[in-house]
């Protein structure tokens, strides 16, 4: 047996993507109803993540991408929030954002500081469609955009670079 054999699948994009809409959710519950990170993992986990809901089905979670990103927001809330105020404008709170937003904003900030495996376009791109899929025709997702380009080029520069020149 080869060692390309042992090793696990690695997660696929949509399972990716699952994982950070589901985070975005998560975090939102946890702030309108003041629901621990733990109590809202595991509602998502057993009961909402892959689900059918009205009859639409949702895709499967990476399930350990999805708890990272939780718990990485709530232990990284301050650094977080921090970061996203020094992006606003001056007179303009993080509290005054959507809660969606804000919920979004939080989970892609997270990743761009702490998730280094993930490039930065990828984390945008990402956040990008779900902001559009929250607030369709909106002025939100391309608010989100600018901000998450702000955040790279301060902590992913090099990777922003990168992008850049392709």
């Amino acid at each position: 047996m080869t060692s390309r054999a042992r090793r696990k699948p690695r997660p696929s994009r949509k399972a990716r993507s699952a994982a950070r809409l589901g985070a975005v959710q998560a975090l939102y519950q946890m702030e309108v109803s003041d629901q621990g990170s733990e109590a809202a993992l595991r509602e998502f986990l057993d009961h909402r993540l892959g689900a059918v809901v009205e009859g639409a089905h949702y895709a499967e979670p990476d399930e350990k991408f999805f708890a990272a990103l939780v718990r990485g927001v709530v232990e990284r809330q301050s650094e977080i929030d921090q970061a996203l105020a020094n992006c606003l404008i001056k007179g303009w709170e993080l509290e005054r954002l959507d809660t969606t937003l804000r919920a979004a904003l939080r989970a892609a900030t997270y990743e761009l500081i702490a998730r280094n495996d993930v490039p930065a376009k990828v984390v945008i791109d990402e956040y990008v469609e779900i902001a559009r899929a929250f607030f369709e025709g909106g002025e939100e997702p391309a608010f989100l955009n600018g901000v998450l380009h702000h955040l790279a080029s301060t902590y992913r520069a090099g990777d922003m670079d990168t992008v850049a020149e392709r």
